[in-house]
């Protein structure tokens, strides 16, 4: 990977000074999914209402064709994994994730909301171009 090098001018001579940027400038692509603190208290808190047990089950996310935007987010708890799912595990709460799904959910972050105008899930998609106002289909 290439250094980033912005080109500056040197109030001292007149001439350009080749500054580097640090490392952490350009960051490499977000792979996996990343679940908040705030959404992992709410989906235990699901299962607990659902009998899920963590053991064995665990969130299942996923995209389903269609929506206003072209795709939706699909999320249920589920008993257990399916033989080809990625399955990832955050502090006790498991997440499923089928392979057609990761294709479009990779870097992800899962959050939970409650304000005095939305309650729920966020998705926060690095791979989405748009999505709708209510935030549960893209494209």
């Amino acid at each position: 990977m290439q250094d980033f090098v912005t080109i500056q001018s040197s109030a001292a001579a007149n001439a350009p000074v080749a500054i580097t940027a640090p490392p952490s400038a350009a960051k490499p692509p977000a792979t996996g999914i990343v679940v908040t603190p705030r959404a992992l208290d709410k989906i235990r808190s699901g299962m607990v209402k659902e009998g899920v047990s963590p053991e064995e089950g665990g969130l299942r996310l996923g995209i389903l064709g269609g929506g206003c935007s072209g795709l939706s987010y699909s999320i249920r708890f589920d008993t257990r994994p399916r033989e080809r799912d990625r399955v990832y595990e955050f502090d006790g709460v498991r997440i499923f994730v089928d392979p057609k799904s990761f294709i479009y959910i990779h870097g992800m972050t899962l959050d939970y909301e409650q304000t005095l105008m939305h309650q729920g899930f966020k998705f926060i998609n690095p791979n989405s171009t748009r999505s709708c106002g209510c935030g549960s289909s893209f494209s």
